[in-house]
This record gives C-alpha cells, sequence and structure tokens, in this order.
C-alpha cells in the first residue's frame, strides 16, 4: 500500500510524538462488532498513544472506553445529520442524528466541541455531508480529515488534502476503523495533549500518515450490519 505521509499542519520541534487514529468505531455501531476489550488490545499492538472513538449516533461504547483504556481517549460521534455525516469531538453528551447541519455544528460547539468533516470528498459515501452543507458551516469546522483509510481512491484524500490547505483547516487522518485490523491505519503523528485546548496545539503541528485499508474491509460492515439485524 502507498504511504500517505502529509507535510506537517505547521513546522514543529518537540522530539516527542504519539500515534493517534482520529476516526474508530465500535461495537456501539450499528456496522461494527469490534468490542472495547479489542479496541484497547489492537492499538496497544498498534503503538496508539490515542484514539477518537466515533461511533455512529452514539457515545455510550467511547464514554465505557474512556475508563478502561491506558492511553486518552476522545470521546467522540458520527452524527448523521440531515445533510450528511459530522463529527463532534471531545463531546460529553450524545448529539442527536436528523438535525442539519448547522444546527448539529451548534450543538457540538454548546458542549465546547470540536467540529470534524470526515471523508468529505469520498463520493462512494452515501452519508459524506454534501457540498452546500459544507460551505454553509466552513466558518465553523475545526478539523478536516484528509487521509480515511476507508477510501476507495486515494484520490479523494488528496482532494480533501489541498482544500484544508487551500482553506487554512487543521489536518486530520483516521483509519474509520470497523474491525480490530483496521485500528492505526491511518493517523496522526503528534506531540501528548491533555485536554482540548492542547490537543488543537499539537494537531497544528501534526504530521498525517497511514495507508488505505483497501476496498475488502466494507464488507465486514456490511456482514457486521447483517448479523446485528439477526440478533434483533
Amino acid at each position: 500500500m502507498r504511504d500517505h505521509t502529509m507535510p506537517p499542519n505547521r513546522a514543529h520541534s518537540d522530539p516527542q510524538r504519539i500515534k493517534a487514529d482520529l476516526h474508530v468505531h465500535t461495537c456501539y455501531s450499528p456496522d461494527c462488532l469490534t468490542s472495547l476489550e479489542d479496541v484497547v488490545a489492537a492499538a496497544l499492538r498498534r503503538g496508539m498513544g490515542a484514539l477518537a472513538i466515533t461511533d455512529h449516533d452514539a457515545i455510550e461504547g467511547t464514554l465505557a472506553l474512556r475508563g478502561m483504556a491506558p492511553f486518552p481517549i476522545i470521546v467522540g460521534e458520527e452524527i448523521d445529520t440531515s445533510e450528511g455525516e459530522i463529527i463532534g469531538l471531545f463531546l460529553e453528551e450524545l448529539i442527536p442524528p436528523g438535525c442539519t447541519a448547522a444546527e448539529t455544528v451548534a450543538r457540538i460547539k454548546d458542549q465546547g466541541g470540536l467540529v470534524c468533516v470526515p471523508h468529505p470528498f469520498d463520493l462512494q459515501r452515501r452519508h459524506r455531508l454534501c457540498d452546500s452543507a459544507l460551505r454553509s458551516i466552513l466558518d465553523d469546522v475545526d478539523i478536516f480529515e484528509v487521509l480515511n483509510a476507508r477510501a476507495l481512491w486515494a484520490g479523494h484524500n488528496a482532494r480533501a488534502r489541498r482544500f484544508a490547505q487551500t482553506h487554512g483547516l487543521l489536518m486530520g487522518a483516521g483509519s474509520d476503523a470497523h474491525t480490530p485490523l483496521e485500528i492505526g491505519r491511518a493517523y496522526v503523528e503528534m506531540a501528548p495533549f491533555t485536554d482540548r485546548g492542547s490537543f488543537l496545539d499539537s494537531l497544528a503541528a501534526a504530521r498525517v500518515r497511514g495507508t488505505l485499508s483497501g476496498p475488502h474491509v466494507h464488507l465486514f460492515s456490511t456482514w457486521a450490519r447483517a448479523v446485528k439485524h439477526e440478533r434483533t
């Protein structure tokens, strides 16, 4: 697989780095079967120093994982708005799905959270944020995902990177893992952080790294959804 290492958001001199995967799912997502214990084990095997757990319209798993993991866990949620998906990071309360993009952003900000746009130009994503909604919330976007390991085409990530650079947006990366083997496939290499503020400072000097997972991983999500459907 091609290495998608990208230049840092800005110059830095801090030699101490951790790997932070900013887009990870658990069994609390409807299309994932990965237990919280397996998330921790996989992250440790891959040498991850932090994870953002971004389950679909759920935060119960990430709140539980925050008390289990021996490394920082960012409480996140991948929210299905009426105009496509938006990720909220550093949340404490669930953001309900189905609101407009602008309403969702306002709810994230009301909690002091950060707004991240996942897989913004991946045309194969049925739930990607539509272009008009992206334009309407752009001034409130904190992080732009420029490397999503589940993208089918590297060009979609490249377009996201160009967009982030043009608009002066902080660049993020995540595996979008729905299986343990995917965790850490894409990440940001950054200085350690302790809270929202230090995270933003570290991200500004981070380096995006990783590779694409390949199209086969989407089959696992389809299978997981079917398994959960049969259990209900």
